[in-house]
């Protein structure tokens, strides 16, 4: 019997683009690998740019719905697929309703909020040992107890007609070196780099010849604006482009420079040179899986602390990397651009 598997996917789009590696690996001894993906809407884009993902669908709950009765639906039309085995990314209760209503055979993730009954192979998870999140979700692939082999990188491909038929549109050109700065962070303030030092770094690429591009989604509109407007030649970008969109764009910079965000790994799988800031959360769970990705942090008591708001007042982990460290580092990085 032909293997068919369903991911259930993780709700951010940085963690949808780490699960990258599991799908890696379950197509890998797979002749006609078929490998679904139930996703927000949001993350869609991602799943598009993935190999070996067969059809991408789409979730329809809102955070915090339970929506039993749509769940009985979504739930009939996925046993009609004929999955043998389902891979539960998320770690709620919620998350793993569906493939247990549509009796997929083979139902397996970690043991998340007292789920054991809807997991046919309700793993626990070892921190220590699987210290990042892709080597988590790799590790479901693995029979309980075996060697987790070490992840590949993720790989996200881009869409090059869509790239330039954005250039075309937005009045854009690759004739001097790019620079894309993605100066928000859904998750909280706490990950945000201040704005003023976007807007030194900003000057100072701008004085070496680049050009600057802001990148983000609407809800990053408020971090980018300022920035925009105390340097003129900076083009901003964010809310302008959808994420698929954005992940292309960010395929053609000489260098991205990133909070820790969706976008920070989107700029690590299509294999851009990056420098990606860490205040507040962690390169040792979520790190840019890249060989041309610099990560720019200082040593600080406190952090990570994984807030969404400085939980001291002071910001001192953000507030303190210097634009001069991340501009040297940005440097450093694009002259590993091709």
């Amino acid at each position: 019997m032909a293997e068919r598997i369903l991911i259930v996917a993780p709700s951010w789009v940085g963690d949808a683009i780490l699960s990258e590696p599991l799908v890696a690996v379950l197509r890998e001894p797979l002749e006609e690998p078929i490998v679904d993906v139930l996703a927000p809407p949001w993350c869609g884009p991602v799943y598009a740019r993935m190999r070996g993902i067969g059809r991408t669908i789409e979730s329809p709950f809102d955070h915090g719905e339970l929506g039993l009765a749509r769940r009985r639906a979504l739930a009939r039309e996925l046993k009609a697929n004929g999955y043998t085995r389902a891979f539960v990314l998320p770690n709620s209760f919620k998350s793993a309703i569906v493939p247990w209503l549509a009796r997929i055979p083979r139902r397996i993730g970690y043991a998340g909020e007292a789920r054991w009954a809807l997991l046919t192979d309700a793993r626990r998870l070892d921190r220590k040992a699987l210290p990042r999140m892709v080597d988590r979700f790799v590790a479901l692939a693995v029979p309980s107890g075996r060697l987790v082999p070490t992840p590949p990188a993720p790989v996200l491909v881009p869409n090059l007609a869509n790239a330039n038929a954005a250039m075309r549109a937005l009045n854009l050109s690759t004739h001097r070196p790019i620079a894309i700065l993605c100066p928000g962070a859904e998750f909280g303030p706490a990950k945000r780099w201040p704005t003023e030092h976007f807007i030194s770094l900003s000057r100072r690429l701008l004085d070496a010849g680049y050009v600057v591009w802001l990148l983000g989604s609407p809800n990053d509109q408020p971090a980018a604006l300022p920035i925009a407007a105390a340097i003129p030649g900076v083009r901003d970008l964010s809310g302008r482009t959808d994420l698929g969109t954005a992940i292309d764009l960010l395929s053609l910079a000489t260098v991205v420079v990133s909070n820790d965000s969706g976008l920070m790994h989107a700029a690590a799988a299509v294999g851009r040179p990056l420098v990606a800031l860490f205040g507040s959360s962690s390169p040792a769970y979520t790190p840019p899986m890249s060989p041309v990705a610099h990560v720019a942090k200082i040593d600080i008591a406190c952090s990570p602390c994984f807030q969404r708001e400085c939980p001291l007042g002071h910001f001192k982990c953000m507030r303190e990397l210097s634009p001069e460290v991340v501009y040297d580092l940005a440097r450093s990085a694009s002259s590993t651009s091709r």
